[in-house]
């Protein structure tokens, strides 16, 4: 018998932690799931506490972790990703941020395993080169409204960087927009916010003219990344690139979300831009083809369909 590999995730009841959770387990993996409900759903946990590999920690990552057990990989998911949500408390996202990849690294240390930290595609900001590519150093207003969330991510990396030259496997994969089942509906996430609105016949609101770009990576697609990287035969600190290089208008995105609720009585209404909101957003994934022989297969539509039947099938739980 071949003994089964120890995951801990924290963030593990959030959007991507809740649907890796879920792939590890149907992996043969232990999970060990930690999180502290700031931005996920204490719902999520419920799918798998009836399983035997499944354990949950409820703890906040800007304290050291009360992980005792062996662990053989980490996730480091934890941290508010969404505009409204992160913005609600600055100083709390910036220290989960800084403070929490301090110990999930001294963890990653002990245990001497590979760590995989999830970074963001925010730490390029408004970025002067399109697509993006993992030797860019950004442009982000380091006082601005997103800054705490930018920034943090930003020397998370320094972190993790400095903490690879001591010796610790570290992978850093920036994470792309990403959507599919188990987004929080009300996280403020441009996805969940059309699909909401239009389920519920109320307009759908883009910013200026929607003229802005972004390229939304399916579910399925990102946790296929991410197991690509922690999975690299040795040591790779990247980072990667992990998002879809398909690139649409915020415009379009919404009108395809009224064209798959076709039921909605919903029109597009226009607000005025947030500050520090990036013109444009989509990855080159040429590294990660060529280290990871991996690409994104979902198209837009494959994977709005699928998330529009996921929050129709939850509407009650969402209310």
């Amino acid at each position: 018998m071949v003994e089964k590999k120890t995951a801990l995730i924290t963030g593990g009841s959030g959007f991507v932690g809740t649907n890796l959770t879920q792939r590890l387990l149907g992996l043969n993996y232990r999970v060990l799931s930690l999180d502290n409900f700031y931005s996920s759903d204490s719902e999520n946990t419920e799918l798998f506490t009836n399983n035997p590999d499944y354990s949950f920690i409820c703890h906040d990552v800007r304290r050291p972790l009360p992980v005792k057990e062996k662990v053989d990989m980490i996730f480091h998911l934890a941290c508010p990703a969404s505009p409204p949500v992160y913005q609600k408390d600055p100083l709390f996202t910036l220290e989960t941020a800084v403070l929490g990849v301090q110990n999930v690294l001294k963890l990653a240390q002990k245990n001497n395993c590979p760590l995989f930290f999830a970074s963001t595609s925010e730490i390029y900001g408004d970025p002067l080169s399109h697509p993006q590519k993992e030797t860019d150093w950004g442009h982000v207003n380091p006082i601005g409204p997103r800054s705490c969330y930018d920034e943090g991510k930003r020397i998370g990396e320094t972190f993790c960087r400095e903490y690879a030259r001591l010796g610790v496997d570290v992978r850093v994969g920036r994470i792309f927009n990403t959507y599919g089942p188990f987004m929080n509906p009300k996280d403020g996430r441009v996805v969940s916010n059309f699909i909401n609105q239009a389920l519920a016949g109320k307009p759908l609101t883009v910013y200026g003219k929607g003229e802005q770009t972004r390229s939304f990576c399916y579910i399925s697609d990102l946790l296929d990344g991410i197991l690509a990287v922690i999975n690299l035969g040795k040591s790779n600190f990247g980072p990667f690139n992990l998002g879809n290089s398909e690139e649409v208008t915020i415009l379009k995105l919404a009108k395809t979300v009224l064209r798959l609720v076709p039921e909605s009585k919903s029109k597009i209404k226009y607000l005025l831009l947030p500050i520090d909101d990036p013109r444009q957003r989509r990855p080159s994934l040429r590294k990660a083809v060529k280290v990871l022989r991996w690409r994104p297969k979902v198209s837009l539509e494959q994977g709005l369909e699928k998330t529009v039947s996921f929050f129709k099938k939850n509407e009650k739980r969402f209310l």
